[in-house]
């Protein structure tokens, strides 16, 4: 019997949803997840008939855990082996969801942590469960966050809770998501499904051209503030210097030992 999809697919008229299916995994974004998220976007953004993409994770327990080092991409096209020669597959899919044509939301049904924040920054609209934990741990784990998912929660959150959010690397819940502007909406979860999914068909019910342009305006704008070539190369060196450093180590020790980490700034 074939193994069932990391990545469920469905369609409800003009609006599509992606659902990340790895439950037993808390959702964790492996690259073969990312894989089918970038080519799935990009057969709809093809077609151009889903006006809406909902995003979510399967089960209640998580949206996503984050991104999955562990795994590795398989079965993947011809095509798709050119693309990641050029891009990691986080890249990719980060990438496919901010660039899609049309509106997208991020119905966030629980924890949602690291990489998988970084993706439901990149929608449009984020609508969460009033019981959800989110945050981004990178500095409690030893790690330079990339530049470009810095520039996304500055984007999104502006540039002092984007401070507050990266240094201290706290979890974040209920009101707590709210008030720092990871979420845009806190439902009761009993009602996150109709609540995303009523904002959803509002928005695919709009005109299609001014969708569109209204998207691609708004992405175009934020472009602004990307970085120059010279302070992109200084901010990866900086990431990959963490990435070797005894700090990370000692980091990814204290997690699999449960216990504070003891950094020593090396």
């Amino acid at each position: 019997m074939d193994e069932p999809s990391e990545l469920l697919t469905e369609r409800r008229g003009h609006i599509g949803v992606l659902r990340f299916n790895r439950p037993e995994r808390r959702n964790a974004l492996s690259p073969q997840v990312l894989v089918l998220v970038y080519e799935a976007l990009e057969a709809w953004a093809r077609e151009d008939e889903i006006r809406t993409v909902v995003i979510t994770g399967a089960g209640d327990k998580a949206f996503s855990s984050g991104y999955d080092i562990l795994a590795i991409p398989t079965d993947v096209s011809p095509a798709m082996a050119e693309q990641l020669r050029e891009h990691n597959p986080l890249e990719l899919a980060l990438g496919s969801v901010k660039q899609f044509p049309y509106p997208t939301i991020a119905m966030v049904n629980g924890q949602c942590f690291g990489a998988g924040l970084n993706l439901a920054l990149c929608c449009d609209i984020r609508v969460g469960a009033d019981d959800i934990a989110v945050g981004m741990p990178a500095a409690r784990l030893g790690v330079v966050y990339p530049c470009d998912g810095l520039a996304q929660f500055v984007q999104v959150l502006g540039m002092a809770r984007a401070r507050e959010v990266a240094f201290t690397g706290r979890t974040y819940r209920r009101a707590g998501a709210l008030v720092m502007g990871l979420i845009d909406h806190l439902v009761p979860r009993a009602d996150l499904e109709a609540t995303t999914f009523a904002l959803a068909e509002e928005i695919a019910g709009n005109a299609p051209l001014a969708l569109r342009g209204i998207k691609r305006t708004l992405n175009l704008i934020e472009a602004t503030t990307l970085l120059s070539s010279d302070a992109r190369r200084e901010a990866e060196a900086l990431m990959a210097a963490a990435f070797q450093s005894e700090d990370m180590k000692e980091a990814q020790l204290a997690f699999i030992e449960k216990r504070t980490p003891r950094f020593s700034g090396r």
